[in-house]
């Protein structure tokens, strides 16, 4: 269920000290003005500065201020957030960021060594989340969203104010008298995102005014169905080998090896194949009767292609700079 801003903020329990990711935006400004409030000295900033617009030092300056105000120290990061060919600029952005906050924990940036680390992501950003994962064909992963709390470069990550509407955010701020900075990419409508937020949401709420709720309850049960997904292809996976013995993964059911193979691509070579290059693969392998068989099938950035008995994997672009083979 959503909740008040001031109910979350009471809620969340991390270890201390705790770091905020500060955009300077509304919500990240009030998650570390209520989280500093909480634990004077035991909160600090991190702001990741993109370098993709000119307004980027302004969000810089209106953070130090902030942070000034507040007495929390502020870690800056400098970040190159161009999107590679064939990458939104979206996920570029937040690729970059996320590699920002690693170094920090990783560093010695933070003083003293930070053991949390908290974003400003609310209920719409969860609603918007689930929509544009709906808008691509996502399976259970995707639908899953964003999850309030996980595991990364040994620290707890957690998003508390998940089931706080946005608009409550900002009545929250306002009555504190705390101005932020209206990022002008927000407005930008080429960004399916924007389009969402300024379109979508609103028709939602005129007509499903409990959407949070619902979408919440979706995302959540995508989630377990996805963390039942991962438990299957582990053990699947454990059991064909690795890299993958073609007879093994041809004795699972088509579901169970399109599973099994996802997760090795993923965990493996850090690829995700498509729909079409999925079943193109699944095609093969149950097609793959003989000793001359071949396959070879481009997936990601690379190709699965067979070896013999097994299913390997194959990265040009790491050929090139000078990797060994598979």
């Amino acid at each position: 269920m959503t909740q008040s801003f001031e109910a979350a903020i009471q809620a969340f329990a991390p270890a201390l000290p705790l770091a905020v990711g500060l955009s300077g935006g509304a919500d990240s400004t009030a998650l570390l003005v209520a989280c500093a409030r909480r634990w004077p000295g035991q909160v600090q900033a991190i702001h990741v500065h993109h370098g993709l617009q000119a307004a980027a030092d302004g969000f810089a300056l209106q953070c130090a201020d902030l942070c000034h105000q507040l007495g929390v120290p502020l870690i800056l990061q400098h970040v190159d957030a161009r999107n590679a060919r064939g990458q939104s600029p979206e996920d570029a952005a937040r690729q970059a960021r996320y590699e920002a906050f690693d170094a920090v924990a990783q560093g010695s940036q933070a003083q003293p060594a930070i053991k949390s680390v908290a974003l400003a992501q609310h209920a719409d950003d969860q609603a918007e989340t689930l929509l544009l994962a709906l808008s691509r064909g996502a399976g259970v992963a995707g639908l899953a969203a964003m999850p309030a709390r996980w595991q990364r470069a040994g620290l707890t990550w957690y998003r508390p104010l998940l089931q706080v509407a946005g608009a409550d955010v900002r009545r929250w701020l306002l009555a504190q008298g705390i101005a932020w900075i209206e990022d002008p990419t927000n407005a930008d409508l080429r960004y399916t995102r924007n389009r969402i937020r300024a379109q979508l949401l609103p028709a939602l709420d005129a007509v499903f005014p409990a959407f949070r709720d619902t979408f919440a309850r979706s995302a959540s049960n995508a989630a377990q169905a996805a963390e039942l997904l991962h438990e299957i292809a582990t053990a699947d996976l454990a059991q064909v080998g690795v890299p993958p013995r073609i007879q093994a993964v041809q004795q699972l059911s088509r579901a169970r090896q399109a599973n099994v193979m996802r997760w090795w691509l993923r965990q493996h070579h850090q690829t995700t194949p498509a729909a079409a290059q999925l079943a193109e693969l699944l095609d093969q392998l149950a097609a793959c009767t003989t000793r001359g068989h071949r396959i070879h099938i481009k997936v990601g950035r690379g190709f699965v292609v067979r070896s013999g008995a097994h299913l390997d994997w194959s990265d040009p672009a790491a050929l090139v700079h000078g990797a060994n083979p598979p």
